[in-house]
């Protein structure tokens, strides 16, 4: 199988939690991609099927927005829309719960667009909260080992 790591990062932390993810994951995979996000990035980047996966692993930046390397694969999700389902994917969204409302909406952003698309989620989101003293390499190193075994658990046709 292989795993994609789509990063929407502004200060590179994002960046980095992929990184501990790829790492954590190593073992368990066959090939991962860990890739930022760019402007040439469309939803054909989404292939369906047991034999691939994909977690969006994004910051929040300013009051709520996604960081500029995501905003072009997310508007033409909206712009180009084509039905996700049989796309497997997981969602590590980042932010700073000192902006209440818009805490981690990078993230939620992403999970609303690919399920509203047909794509399935596999597991919880991890929500990783700069104010928090929890290291964010450690907890997303810790949730990609639960989230690929959610994964495992899947049938085949999901």
């Amino acid at each position: 199988m292989k795993l994609t790591l789509l990063v929407g990062t502004m200060s590179d932390t994002a960046w980095q939690v992929a990184q501990a993810m790829e790492m954590a994951a190593a073992d368990h995979v066959a090939e991962i991609e860990v890739r930022r996000l760019d402007a040439s990035d469309s939803p054909e980047l989404f292939q369906a099927g047991p034999d691939h996966a994909y977690i969006v692993c994004t910051s929040t930046f300013g009051s709520g927005d996604l960081p500029d390397n995501a905003q072009p694969l997310y508007h033409a999700l909206d712009a180009q829309p084509r039905y996700l389902g049989g796309v497997r994917y997981g969602v590590v969204a980042l932010g700073d719960s000192g902006f209440g409302e818009t805490f981690a909406r990078g993230g939620r952003l992403f999970d609303e667009r690919l399920a509203d698309l047909g794509a399935v989620r596999v597991g919880e989101l991890l929500v990783i909260d700069a104010c928090s003293a929890d290291d964010a390499e450690e907890a997303a190193s810790a949730w990609i080992e639960s989230w690929l075994e959610a994964l495992q658990k899947l049938p085949a046709d999901v």
